[in-house]
């Protein structure tokens, strides 16, 4: 990714609902949004990216509760752009938050975690690989 089309920090990069059974919702969102879903192989089972119906275009994603993503809220998750993952989770904890989870390597996209703010809700913090 070259530096003018990096994600700047503090932007929001990606949308993701884990849910005990996501072949469930992918059918749910599908009919109520129109979105149109393609499976990602996770070895045993199928995790779901979720399309624009008219530009294929992935919009967010809809996963199983289970593997990386097991014990994470069945909510929808915004992931946010950070500087520095290891200082977010340090602030995090610093302001009265928890760390959920993570670090967690995403391959050529960097690093992720999940945090719980202290009114109870939570967000994904994504670090950008260098």
């Amino acid at each position: 990714m070259s530096e003018s089309t990096r994600a700047a920090i503090g932007s929001i990069a990606w949308l993701d609902l884990t849910a005990p059974d996501a072949n469930e919702l992918r059918e749910f969102y599908s009919a109520v949004t129109g979105w149109k879903a393609t499976a990602v192989d996770m070895g045993e089972y199928n995790d779901w990216t979720m399309n624009e119906p008219e530009t294929g275009a992935v919009v967010a994603g809809i996963c199983h509760a289970r593997g990386h993503n097991l014990g994470l809220p069945a909510q929808w998750l915004s992931y946010v752009i950070v500087a520095n993952l290891d200082e977010s989770f340090e602030q995090c904890r610093k302001h009265g938050g928890t760390v959920l989870a993570g670090p967690r390597e995403l391959g050529s996209y960097g690093t992720m975690g999940v945090v719980r703010d202290p009114a109870g809700a939570s967000i994904a913090l994504m670090q950008l690989p260098d």
